[in-house]
């Protein structure tokens, strides 16, 4: 299975760090994330620490690989969905939503919740033992 397959709905992610299936895998402000609305470097900083604790993780464990735990996935689109859909940005004709490229799904892509919630959630997956990230050997 191919992203392009997998997200031939529009993408999903968890966290915008990592994609169900696709162990190993890590985006850096992927969506779900508040990448775009959000300064992009500090954003991308963020991301890189939080990779960086995932794979320090694994050398210390000896895991081989991590995978987004689908249901944290669906969990996480879910309420990024929910977020974004108290706003105007869903009913919006914008890139943001892939309406500027024709056949595309439309679908809001980053997280409005804003960037203080979304650290609080991922510190509070890290804190849980990276909840929602499945490790193996």
């Amino acid at each position: 299975l191919s992203l392009a397959d997998e997200w031939e709905s529009g993408p999903r992610s968890y966290l915008g760090l990592m994609v169900a299936g696709f162990p190993n895998m890590y985006l850096i402000t992927g969506p779900q994330s508040p990448s775009v609305k959000s300064q992009m470097i500090l954003a991308s900083e963020h991301h890189v620490d939080i990779i960086a604790g995932i794979v320090q993780t694994m050398r210390a464990e000896g895991h081989r690989s991590v995978e987004a735990v689908a249901e944290a996935q669906e969990e996480w689109v879910g309420h990024a969905n929910e977020v974004a859909d108290a706003t105007l940005y869903t009913k919006a004709s914008t890139w943001y939503n892939g309406a500027n490229v024709p056949g595309k799904p439309r679908v809001f892509m980053p997280y409005v919740g804003g960037v203080k919630a979304y650290r609080e959630a991922c510190e509070d997956v890290e804190h849980d033992g990276w909840r929602g990230f499945r490790f193996q050997h």
